[in-house]
């Protein structure tokens, strides 16, 4: 059981440096060419913060463990907006831009109701996967065009001091880093919660909601924490809603490409919570334009009540 524990606790650091250093390095490459912060954090930050629940999800596809590379993509996006907004909010209120309440929360909104559509019969096949994928390539280029609607002008304010002078080599060292730890990280993960799992007799799909979903969000809980400390609320929103729609749509497509996933241990009670915490989420930023500490509270409460109706009585 100790060797198990490290395995977990070994997987979760590598996790966790490999998305600083991929999050770093494509933060860098984007802000050196002056792309606006929401931006960032809707794509670089959002896609690089995902990357754990990425090559864990692919990970488990390939191993044929369904309900784990499933389970983590549900656990984490509950995960993301009621524990990491809900603290981010708790700390310090936070401002949304109108970009993200008429297009990006709504897209969220949607991608969630898309996968309930096709999760009914518990699986994802090859062509839901590449449906997931193409909507992925459609959201992406989608952001970056409409960032480009912004003249020239405007996206210099967004340029950082001395940016250019980080060297291009440093960056995809940084990021080839970030990836080769990811990788490291989410063996050692896997390994570790499924002999956690057996151990406990826990299924399989409960330790993927669970431990290994709050495990993979570690980087978005440190990125948006620490931007919403630092008033870049663009980046600290953009971050978690940008993850949820990769997450769904890049990372269960890729994984349902390579090889069909069924998830006969995910209920429907975990994916009405996914899809009810990005309904709740809408309303509450509408309100003033500002997510406040007793919406963030009411989140994390919401969290609360989901493990409970989780966690094996």
């Amino acid at each position: 059981m100790i060797v198990t524990v490290l395995f977990i606790i070994g997987g979760l650091i590598l996790l966790y440096f490999g998305a600083e250093f991929l999050v770093r390095g494509g933060s860098s490459l984007a802000l050196r060419f002056g792309v606006p912060p929401l931006v960032v954090g809707l794509t670089v930050v959002a896609y690089g913060t995902s990357a754990p629940e990425c090559v864990v999800s692919i990970k488990s596809a390939l191993q044929n463990q369904g309900d784990i590379a499933i389970g983590n993509v549900i656990g984490s996006n509950i995960f993301n907006i009621a524990i990491i907004l809900g603290f981010a909010a708790l700390i310090r209120p936070l401002k949304v831009t109108l970009q993200v309440l008429r297009i990006d929360a709504p897209v969220m909104i949607g991608v969630s109701a898309l996968f309930y559509l096709f999760f009914r019969d518990n699986t994802i096949s090859f062509t839901e996967g590449l449906i997931f994928c193409a909507g992925a390539i459609l959201y992406t280029c989608s952001t970056i065009l409409l960032s480009r609607r912004e003249s020239k002008t405007d996206n210099e304010q967004y340029r950082v001091p001395g940016s250019k002078r980080i060297s291009l080599v440093f960056i995809v060292l940084m990021i080839a880093a970030g990836l080769l730890l990811l990788i490291a990280g989410a063996q050692l993960l896997i390994k570790g919660a499924i002999d956690f799992a057996r151990a406990l007799h826990i299924s399989e799909a409960v330790i993927g909601l669970t431990i290994v979903a709050a495990g993979t969000s570690l980087p978005e809980l440190a990125t948006s924490v620490v931007a919403g400390i630092k008033k870049q609320d663009d980046i600290a929103i953009g971050n978690i809603i940008g993850s949820n729609i990769f997450n769904i749509l890049f990372i269960l497509g890729c994984a349902g490409m390579i090889q069909p996933l069924a998830g006969a241990g995910i209920s429907m009670v975990d994916i009405y919570f996914m899809i009810g915490t990005a309904v709740l989420l809408l309303p509450l930023m509408w309100s003033k334009f500002v997510l406040t500490r007793w919406e963030g509270v009411l989140l994390i409460m919401i969290y609360g009540a989901y493990l409970y109706t989780l966690w094996p009585k």
